[in-house]
């Protein structure tokens, strides 16, 4: 076979994140770097590095679908919005796998991968109650109400509060949309608001970013517990510090290698090495048990 040939049959895989520049999307390219590499496939890895939003993210989306990919891994920003690509990557016959977020109907997806956020706002409860004692008011800062990792994690603490926490009033959920500077304004105003605060669980980054901000700026570092979510190298940083008391940590490297796994075997028509739905567990850190924890910090390019 010559070498244009050989070209030919190098299976290529669009892999369009939530947006490029965030920690755990990053630690998800390294990932899906080093199993081009290894498994000799052409990884086509493209995204917003500033805009988490389908209106930044549907560009990437039409530039693949018309760039002659074999499959096609996504994070959708929006369950609704990233519908109809779904639909027309099908109907052109290249298969589709979410990872992270997906989208609201999911009977074309070849597979979804995501880590158990349900679960892991469940454990951000039992985190906070343990840290508050049972007794007190604590605020959600998440970060859309239309991303399906943000709704499911708040979904999982709520309930986990409602049936098991009875002494524990959730005083507020709000919306920082990826913003750090949003969640810092909410906060300091349920800070205001609710003077005897006794926890904050930020659903995302960005809102941890914010969250922890807005802390320092009422001093109140220690005071109010506060739960982020991911394992970036500066929340791992600031919880050694206690400006957080407990992180909620994903495997992104596993969901990318794990999604690759069944393009590939989408590609190649091996169905049975293929499940329609991959949920991996969480891991809680705290400064206590980092030293076993520590390894889920996000990898950094």
């Amino acid at each position: 076979m010559d070498a244009q040939g050989a070209a030919a049959d190098t299976p290529r895989i669009a892999f369009i994140p939530g947006i490029s520049s965030d920690p755990f999307f990053v630690a998800m390219e390294i990932a899906a770097q080093e199993q081009a590499e290894e498994l000799g496939f052409e990884l086509v890895y493209q995204g917003s590095s500033s805009d988490y939003s389908p209106q930044a993210q549907l560009p990437f989306v039409e530039s693949a679908l018309a760039d002659d990919i074999d499959a096609l891994i996504i994070a959708p920003t929006d369950g609704d919005a990233l519908q109809a690509s779904v639909q027309r990557a099908t109907a052109q016959g290249v298969p589709v796998i979410t990872v992270d977020t997906t989208v609201t109907d999911q009977s074309e997806l070849v597979s979804h991968v995501t880590g158990d956020n349900e679960d892991g706002g469940r454990q951000a409860a039992i985190a906070m109650a343990e840290l508050v004692g049972g007794d007190g008011q604590v605020f959600v800062m998440s970060g859309a109400p239309t991303i399906t990792t943000d709704t499911q994690r708040v979904e999982g603490f709520v309930n986990e509060i409602e049936a098991n926490h009875p002494d524990i009033e959730i005083v507020g959920i709000e919306y920082a949309y990826s913003q750090p500077t949003e969640a810092t304004t909410k906060i300091n105003a349920a800070l205001l608001n609710y003077p005897d605060l006794a926890g904050v669980f930020a659903v995302e980054g960005n809102s941890g970013v914010g969250a922890v901000a807005a802390l320092r700026n009422a001093d109140a570092i220690g005071d109010v517990a506060l739960i982020g979510y991911d394992a970036y190298s500066n929340q791992v940083a600031e919880l050694e510090e206690g400006l957080y008391s407990a992180l909620i940590a994903q495997d992104p490297a596993e969901e990318a290698r794990i999604a690759i796994e069944f393009a590939l075997a989408a590609i190649e028509g091996r169905d049975d090495d293929i499940e329609a739905q991959v949920i991996i567990p969480n891991v809680v850190m705290t400064a206590e048990n980092l030293s076993e924890t520590r390894q889920y910090q996000y990898a950094e390019k």
